[in-house]
């Protein structure tokens, strides 16, 4: 078969695209900007890639059209479509499907599906999940919206019966507004918290617990919902409905618990130590996440104490409080870290995580983020970033590109905030505020710039 994949480059599609390759299949695909690292890996794996949404297309005459949710019916200021090769695949009747559909059929159909939602946490908890379930003999199949160190690709069909799935809420496709996740009939799914988040297409936190709910709904009988007991949330979720075992974790009266500190704690369950992790993480929420993955195990059969002691060698995704590098000062070594941080409360967790990993004396936190994703850039959740930059003793935002006020969001800050509308003069602000010892943490769900070369660069001169 041959598939052709509109907007390819996105981490969900691209991982499609590497299944799809994986399986046999002819797979060519075109976004905007083609652009690395996906562009790069896709390449590699022989995936020829077109620039562009083009009519002209159309003359690869490929068996099906894989459609992914960058893709609409916008117009744009002259009247002319901004995707013409979907107005010509609509006009000529040819065959489409989304990315999720396509997966559903031809990839997920018969496997033991693990499905991992939430807010936060999904592509790290999805991460490990896989993780231990390789660690303990099971070869799963897996696709994540990232890339685990531990396997050095976002997506492999495996081959054991268990395939490991992130699950957005995000839409499906232009044709298909339901969440992603209602596409994948979990056996095993994982609900890890519940925030508002997309503002752009959500009206309320109602909207998105409605969708979740639909997920439950689809987990047979037989199968598990591992649920965070501490998110009320997903408390009122489950009280729509629920028709499998419940498997909470986080709280105190819950089947998996923790005691002690997030980088070295027993795993216990329904009160008895059941493991041990000792790992490099930090961070309350990755406590949480191991916890997830050790209940979602072991509805597969890995005993706690198994999968605890493979997390001690899970090596974490890139982006995800990942060191990209240190220069030399008096007073100690300035670090700079790359984070996919992208809500206040993912921010406010990753520097919480630093904090708690450094502890007392340690030198001082420089936040460095730019509100990139739909919600933020909307401004639906501005007010929330002084309480989610707590924990840092500096804080640097990239203004450029929206609508509201950064500086006056950050206002409450005072002296501790500074706002730059350009990568460049955030790199100076940063790069004159700096001194030895600091750590420098740059957050988004983007390439923010290449800001993290340029710093360690401009650091150095």
């Amino acid at each position: 078969m041959h598939i052709h994949i509109l907007g390819i480059c996105g981490t969900f599609m691209g991982g499609v695209a590497a299944l799809a390759r994986e399986a046999g299949h002819r797979v060519t695909g075109c976004d905007a900007g083609v652009y690395p690292p996906m562009s790069d890996q896709l390449r590699a794996l022989g995936i020829e890639l077109i620039e562009g949404f083009g009519a002209e297309q159309m003359a690869l005459q490929p068996d099906v059209w894989v459609i992914g949710n960058v893709v609409s019916r916008a117009r744009l200021a002259d009247g002319s479509p901004k995707f013409p090769l979907m107005e010509a695949i609509l006009d000529a009747g040819a065959p489409y499907t989304s990315g999720p559909q396509w997966l559903a059929e031809n990839v997920l159909q018969g496997r033991h599906v693990l499905a991992v939602a939430g807010t936060h946490g999904k592509t790290t908890t999805t991460s490990m999940l896989a993780w231990v379930l390789d660690a303990c003999g099971q070869q799963p199949g897996f696709l994540v919206g990232g890339v685990p160190m531990n396997f050095g690709v976002s997506a492999r069909l495996g081959e054991g019966k268990a395939f490991v799935i992130e699950a957005d809420e995000y839409d499906t496709a232009f044709f298909d507004k339901r969440s992603k996740f209602v596409h994948y009939r979990p056996r095993t799914a994982v609900l890890n918290n519940l925030e508002f988040d997309h503002a752009d297409i959500f009206d309320d936190l109602k909207a998105i617990e409605r969708q979740f709910h639909h997920l439950v709904r689809t987990v047979p009988a037989s199968g598990r919902v591992v649920v965070n007991g501490l998110e009320e949330s997903l408390t009122r979720v489950l009280h729509q409905g629920c028709w499998s075992e419940v498997c909470s974790f986080g709280s105190a009266v819950s089947d998996f618990t923790a005691e002690g500190e997030p980088h070295d704690f027993a795993v216990q369950r329904n009160g008895r130590p059941v493991g041990r992790v000792q790992w490099a993480l930090s961070g309350v929420h990755n406590q949480l996440n191991a916890l997830a993955a050790i209940a979602a195990a072991e509805h597969l059969g890995v005993p706690p104490a198994e999968a605890a002691a493979a997390l001690g060698r899970f090596q974490n995704v890139r982006r995800r409080m990942e060191l990209r590098g240190s220069v030399a000062r008096a007073g100690g070594d300035i670090t700079v870290y790359d984070d996919f941080a992208h809500h206040p409360t993912a921010i406010r967790t990753t520097l919480d995580g630093l904090a708690r990993r450094l502890g007392t004396p340690r030198g001082r936190i420089l936040a460095v983020f730019e509100p990139r994703s739909n919600t933020m850039k909307l401004g639906t959740m501005k007010s929330q970033l002084p309480w989610s930059l707590e924990n840092a003793d500096l804080a640097f935002c990239h203004s450029g590109g929206l609508d509201w006020d950064a500086a006056e969001a950050l206002a409450p800050m005072g002296a501790r905030a500074a706002v730059a509308a350009n990568i460049d003069t955030l790199v100076q602000q940063v790069v004159q505020a700096a001194r030895g010892g600091d750590h420098i943490v740059c957050m988004s769900n983007g390439g923010f710039g290449g800001i993290h070369e340029r710093l360690l660069k401009a650091l150095k001169t």
